[in-house]
């Protein structure tokens, strides 16, 4: 099981993840898409990446507007999966 990260490891990748929040025991950000199909474009390869390492962030598709939230459910908190996964999700959508 993935051990949950200390609250100086959180902050420390929430700085270097910019556009990323803390929302409880979840990492949160929300993108705003240039319009629908670009968002569900990549909510599509963020799931493709989710599939690929088996860790499933949580997504709230609203017209071109995506929220993901990053939380390791099993280990009931934030683990290096989700600064990893939220990176990767970053990536995607610079890659737009």
């Amino acid at each position: 099981m993935a051990e949950l990260l200390s609250e100086t490891e959180i902050s420390e990748a929430l700085n270097k993840l910019p556009y990323w929040q803390r929302a409880g025991d979840a990492l949160e950000r929300t993108a705003e898409l240039a319009d629908f199909p670009q968002a569900i474009a990549v909510v599509n390869r963020v799931a493709e990446i989710a599939e690929g390492v088996n860790h499933h962030p949580d997504m709230d598709i609203r017209w071109r507007t995506v929220t993901f939230r990053c939380s390791t459910h099993s280990a009931g908190g934030i683990t290096a999966k989700d600064v990893s996964l939220a990176e990767q999700i970053d990536s995607t959508i610079d890659a737009l």
